[in-house]
């Protein structure tokens, strides 16, 4: 007969803060979460939980790393796990607890004490792989241990969750969204509410509304970046990103060819407009490596390197090209597996320009938020 002391209620508390909501990211038992764990004297623990709402997507998840963080404290025999589902006066103190107090619908990136470096990533025209340059930076700086979110504002050709290999819905908490996590980023996206394959008929307003609710009604935690994949152009988008995040940075991508670089120009130059710093450039598909280690150039050469320079001629003060990306399948197989290139082939050429870009934001000090840059539009 065993003589094994049986676990005690605080052990098993202990034990349960441990596991993280999935999409929240903090404790469970902080969450209120925890409806009850008992044990018995076989040492069986039977365990109750609150989900945040029916049908929750990571109810699977969650009953999987309870189990087994109750199963390591010393003394437990086995774990049985029921669910339950959080009535709307706990929805309603989750939400005041996960808000902290900030007013709903508020932006919380927006407001002058966020600590979040807000970067959006723009460009003139679509088809300079815009979309995998953001979801590669996103994966990398998550990779070196920095909390990260995307919103992929390209409200007509959304495709960032397919390239991040986001598998489930957002859950919502009555008005709060709990965005999906993948690779270790928050991701969220149009497309995700968006049956099938459906196109996005909106004008003007109607963009300018999501992009608010998908800032102020998402619940982001506490984040040091959050990107922005805006469409191509110079459009309602970035004329909203600016007003609702006046402190979002422009991360310009253009490709060496002088036609697009002159386009990816103008977006860049918006930030005239709207008083927003150009954190820099970064030319995409530069070159393309030949078996034998020469570079074939296809799409031209100069053209990052001159946005940069016409860039920083604009506003005065230096727009730095942040690095220059080379052709690569993998990166393309990346996109389309759900896998960024730099988690999957780190070592290939695409993901060490990528991960190098990413390694220079990640050093930029986390608070030092995009500051005006004090011009007026010509005229006025």
């Amino acid at each position: 007969m065993s003589t094994q002391a049986l676990p005690t209620h605080d052990a098993l508390l202990s034990a349960l803060a441990t596991v993280d909501d999935p999409e929240i990211r903090k404790p469970i038992t902080e969450l209120g979460m925890v409806k009850s764990v008992e044990v018995d004297e076989a040492g069986r623990v039977a365990l109750a939980i609150f989900l945040t709402v029916a049908g929750c997507p990571m109810k699977d998840t969650l009953t999987t790393e309870t189990t087994a963080a109750l199963m390591r404290v010393e003394g437990v025999s086995s774990v049985s796990v029921t669910l339950d589902v959080m009535s709307e006066e706990q929805r309603a103190t989750l939400r005041q607890h996960l808000r902290g107090g900030q007013a709903e619908r508020e932006i919380p990136f927006a407001k002058a004490g966020s600590l979040t470096r807000v970067y959006a990533v723009a460009s003139g025209k679509g088809g300079v792989g815009k979309s995998s340059v953001t979801v590669n930076l996103a994966a990398s700086l998550a990779e070196q241990g920095l909390r990260v979110g995307v919103l992929d504002a390209d409200v007509y050709g959304f495709s960032v969750p397919r390239m991040m290999g986001v598998e489930h819905a957002p859950t919502q908490v009555d008005d709060m969204i709990l965005p999906p996590v993948s690779h270790d980023v928050k991701v969220i996206s149009i497309g995700m509410f968006v049956p099938g394959n459906q196109p996005v008929v909106w004008r003007g307003p109607m963009l300018h509304r999501a992009l608010q609710q998908f800032l102020a009604d998402v619940f982001w935690g506490d984040l040091d970046v959050l990107l922005l994949d805006l469409p191509p152009g110079t459009g309602d988008i970035a004329i909203s990103v600016a007003q609702l995040v006046p402190n979002a940075e422009i991360l310009v991508v253009t490709t060496p060819q002088q036609a697009a670089a002159e386009v990816a120009e103008r977006a860049g130059a918006i930030a005239l407009q709207t008083h927003q710093r150009i954190v820099g450039v970064v030319e995409n598909m530069s070159w393309l490596e030949l078996p034998d280690g020469t570079r074939h150039e296809l799409f031209g050469a100069g053209g990052g390197r001159a946005v940069a320079e016409s860039l920083t001629r604009a506003v005065g003060s230096d727009v730095p090209l942040l690095g220059q990306v080379p052709l690569d399948t993998q990166l393309r197989e990346g996109g389309d597996s759900g896998t960024p290139v730099v988690l999957a082939h780190p070592d290939s050429a695409a993901a060490v320009a990528l991960r190098g870009v990413a390694r220079g934001l990640a050093t930029r000090a986390r608070g030092l938020a995009g500051r005006s840059l004090g011009l007026s539009p010509a005229g006025r």
